[in-house]
């Protein structure tokens, strides 16, 4: 795991239980984000690039809760080693989880305007966001000045009404004892940049782990399902619906499993020990 010391702005390798305290940020991409590569050349040579402002606010606020080290996806994971980039994705949501201070940075949000904004920001769109939300027992939101919104405990009954997330959910419970369904439905209304990234930002959220196959395209859902089935007797896995009735016979999936968490869209409300039945007796 790669983390950025706040004092030097230098990546640092850690493994296992040499991983020190850190804040980790949560953010939507940009056309001018800095890159692993950036950060080797130095900081002081990239610093007044567009991407650089969201990491100098994540390093200040990280020194002010006074951790020395700090993780930010754009930057802080090596994407041209392809083993690199399959070992951050599956371990993405504990990184986020173990992770001592979460910042959300809301690009598209000021405070003077927060009523209005915070419920349409891109954050709440995005795939990604979701486990960046779930994961981390507090979160604190800031706007694109990094002016603290508030944190995730403080501002419960709007982010629930955002995303459809039960507010017990949002406050910790115990993933396992929500329904597949249910989790899946908080994915329905989100979307990713590429469509294999639908499947491999739910990994964390179903405890699972698979490799990265990019050029798969929907084929990836398909091989999450097949992933949670190997470990979850939750029937409710086959409660959807499919949601684009216009999908070709070349583009939908046949059977049980489902072609999107748009599928889930109506499966809110679904619980588990409905559709749960003895491993002897599940669907394989």
């Amino acid at each position: 795991m790669w983390l950025i010391n706040v004092h030097t702005m230098k990546l640092e390798s850690f493994q296992g239980a040499d991983v020190p305290k850190y804040a980790i940020l949560s953010h939507t991409w940009s056309d001018h984000e800095l890159d692993f590569q950036d950060m080797a050349v130095g900081w002081n040579l990239v610093k007044i690039k567009p991407g650089a402002k969201k990491i100098e606010y994540t390093c200040d606020q990280a020194k002010v809760d006074k951790l020395q080290y700090a993780w930010v996806d754009t930057c802080c994971i090596n994407k041209s080693s392809s083993a690199e980039l399959s070992e951050a994705i599956n371990s993405m949501f504990r990184w986020y989880k173990d992770a001592t201070k979460c910042y959300a940075f809301l690009v598209d949000v000021i405070k003077e305007n927060f009523d209005e904004q915070f419920p349409l920001s891109r954050w709440f769109t995005r795939g990604w966001t979701l486990q960046e939300l779930i994961a981390p027992a507090g979160v604190i939101f800031h706007d694109v000045n990094w002016t603290v919104l508030g944190s995730k405990q403080e501002l419960l009954k709007q982010i629930s009404e955002i995303t459809g997330i039960d507010e017990d959910c949002l406050e910790g419970a115990e993933l396992e004892e929500i329904s597949i369904a249910k989790k899946m439905s908080w994915a329905a209304g989100r979307t990713t940049t590429r469509t294999e990234d639908v499947a491999y930002c739910l990994l964390g959220l179903f405890g699972v782990n698979m490799p990265l196959l990019y050029g798969e395209d929907t084929k990836a859902f398909a091989r999450l399902q097949e992933e949670i089935m190997k470990v979850s007797n939750d029937q409710s896995l086959f409660a959807w619906k499919m949601a684009d009735t216009s999908a070709s016979p070349d583009t939908a999936l046949s059977g049980l499993l489902a072609n999107s968490p748009a599928d889930f869209i109506n499966c809110r409300n679904r619980d588990s020990s409905t559709f749960t039945t003895p491993r002897h007796h599940a669907i394989s």
